[in-house]
């Protein structure tokens, strides 16, 4: 085989290779067009009045509930970037780089745990923290946040305290323990 004939091979296997993952990304963005992040439509003032302190990291990514290879291609929530969260009483606020921000409200809160892997990021036991939280169809969907300088114990307990106890997961889901 010429070396022009190897080239042009090649480029027609990326090409193809290329091809492939846009036409994945497209079906996966129509299978979630029901599943909307909520967008934070507070002004400044409302979110200075609710307070709270920001914390620094990184988020990696939205999935099915506990289905962690499962991404969902969610406006405002689907690409891993760096982000700041907040919590108050309003919910979880998360403001990713490039991003409109998005407010977990409290009562759309179903838990929230440590967890070590999801799709695209494995990190040392338990170095995730993970936010279950249901969209307005009902759907439940878990965020996952890794916190650059910060304790994820504090996060933990500060949503947790936010948690509704009437939001249950549904029955059929199995509970996995992350300890």
């Amino acid at each position: 085989m010429s070396r022009e004939l190897a080239v042009i091979v090649m480029l027609a296997v990326a090409c193809t290779i290329l091809a492939l993952m846009l036409w994945g990304w497209a079906r996966r963005r129509r299978r979630d067009l029901g599943v909307t992040a909520p967008f934070d439509t507070r002004t400044e003032t409302e979110v200075a009045a609710h307070g709270g302190e920001t914390i620094g990291g990184l988020y990696v990514a939205s999935t099915a509930h506990r289905a962690p290879l499962d991404r969902l291609a969610i406006a405002g929530l689907s690409f891993r970037a760096q982000t700041t969260i907040t919590v108050s009483i309003a919910g979880v606020a998360l403001n990713l780089a490039g991003e409109r921000p998005v407010l977990l409200a409290a009562e759309t809160l179903v838990g929230v745990e440590r967890a070590t892997w999801t799709v695209g990021r494995i990190v040392e036991p338990n170095g995730l923290v993970l936010i279950a939280w249901r969209t307005t169809s009902g759907t439940v969907v878990d965020s996952y946040l890794r916190l650059q300088d910060s304790d994820p114990r504090a996060l933990i307990a500060q949503i947790e305290a936010l948690v509704p106890k009437t939001n249950t997961l549904p029955a059929s889901t199995p509970t996995e323990s992350t300890e």
